[in-house]
């Protein structure tokens, strides 16, 4: 792992400066959101040795600041055990990481990674940082891979990675892969992509579209310097 002050050719700034800026830009996000609303769409298809099943599940969301999420399902169709062991299982541990001591334990911070500077990338989108994550501890929420941080606003813009621990003894591999866009100021999830490996074979597919967010900022009063509520957490499906 690089030492914090190293740095990347090409880049203007050191690992250490990238994460000062990510963790301030974080906290003051955190503090002006107040509330945003989205439509989700759940999707999963798995293809294994005995039987296919596929599924599809909407739901609305509504954040609350701190730390309140509230699901309201809107459809769902296809495979009832997808549904209540995939789908509805997400949204519980969803709900859990955003809780209590979790919150802090599972947030995208030099206390729970340990981060090295690998990169510096244009994009369509602007220049980004590209920094190797791996978790310094086996907690389940937590995985190890690259982020992309947006140079300017200094937002993690995309996740690639894998869990840190394998969430069940039927799972060989987990690959998942996370984008973000700018929504009225804030970077707000935007697409989802899990793939798993399945022991004795077969792969199951998940994807989440994010549409319709609708966002209400905090009063600047609200504006507070230690606010650190925004987190980056990547709930696991449980096997198929």
């Amino acid at each position: 792992m690089q030492p914090a002050s190293s740095r990347v050719e090409g880049c203007p700034l050191s690992l250490n400066q990238v994460l000062g800026r990510l963790e301030e830009h974080n906290a003051r996000r955190a503090a002006e959101l107040q509330q945003f609303d989205a439509k989700r769409i759940y999707r999963m298809q798995y293809h294994g040795v005995f039987r296919e099943r596929d599924a599809e599940m909407v739901v609305r969301v509504r954040f609350i600041a701190p730390n309140s999420k509230q699901f309201t399902i809107v459809s769902q169709s296809g495979s009832k055990f997808v549904i209540d062991h995939v789908f509805k299982k997400l949204l519980e541990a969803e709900q859990e990481a955003t809780t209590g001591d979790h919150r802090k334990q599972t947030a995208l911070s030099r206390e729970n990674y340990n981060f090295a500077l690998v990169g510096y990338e244009s994009t369509p989108a602007g220049a980004q940082y590209v920094l190797s994550v791996q978790p310094k501890s086996n907690n389940k929420y937590l995985y190890r891979g690259k982020i992309w941080v947006d140079a300017k606003d200094f937002a993690v813009a995309r996740i690639q990675g894998e869990p840190s621990r394998n969430p069940s003894m039927w799972i060989t591999k987990t690959d998942f892969a996370h984008e973000y866009a700018k929504v009225d100021g804030f970077w707000l999830p935007s697409q989802n992509y899990t793939e798993t490996s399945v022991r004795f074979g077969g792969k199951s597919k998940l994807s989440i579209e994010y549409q319709d967010y609708r966002v209400i900022k905090a009063p600047p009063l609200h504006i507070i310097e230690t606010a650190h509520r925004e987190q980056v957490v990547l709930p696991v499906p449980t096997s198929d």
